[in-house]
């Protein structure tokens, strides 16, 4: 019997990290941690001591929000216990999703659609305040409309953070509230 010549397997390489390139990191362009992120003016502004630890949460909940609702995924974090009780199909995915997009309709509600701006710049196209200041205000000096444009994103980060801070409370009172029991005992 003869042997069969076979073909070799191409092996698909691998990459072992997806971070940025050790030139590009160096420009400190890029936030440390796991995994590594691009710094944008939130990050900015948390060193200049213009907001505080809570509104950076907030602002990072509602990108998570966004691009899970409109690009359709999630990062969970390293010790994230999947639910087992759902099902994982598609149409739950597009339902979950759904409450996503009805979630930032609600927090748009809140801060209204000035402030829904303010945040897309801020976050999803990672402007620059002198690049928003161009935008926003092309009339008036770049260095009054960027600081015009850094009062009113810390404004709005307040803003989100005390939405989320308000939901939070809204959720616990209806925990604890007692349901009346619809018969007398």
């Amino acid at each position: 019997m003869q042997k069969v010549a076979t073909k070799p397997r191409y092996i698909i390489p691998h990459a072992q990290d997806n971070g940025p390139t050790p030139e590009r990191a160096a420009k400190s362009m890029f936030a440390g941690g796991r995994p590594t992120r691009e710094k944008t003016v939130v990050d900015a502004m948390l060193n200049a001591g213009d907001i505080s630890q809570d509104e950076v949460n907030a602002a990072d909940r509602w990108l998570r929000t966004w691009i899970f609702a409109y690009d359709g995924y999630k990062e969970f974090p390293e010790n994230h216990l999947p639910n087992t009780e759902i099902k994982h199909d598609a149409l739950s995915w597009l339902m979950t999703r759904g409450d996503a997009v009805g979630y930032l309709y609600d927090v748009r509600q809140a801060i209204g659609a000035c402030g829904e701006l303010r945040l897309k710049g801020m976050l999803l196209e990672k402007l620059s305040f002198s690049a928003m200041g161009r935008a926003l205000f092309p009339r008036i000096s770049p260095d009054l409309a960027r600081k015009k444009v850094s009062a009113q994103c810390a404004l709005v980060l307040e803003q989100l953070s005390e939405f989320y801070q308000n939901e939070r409370l809204t959720k616990k009172s209806k925990k604890e509230t007692c349901t009346p029991v619809p018969f007398p005992v």
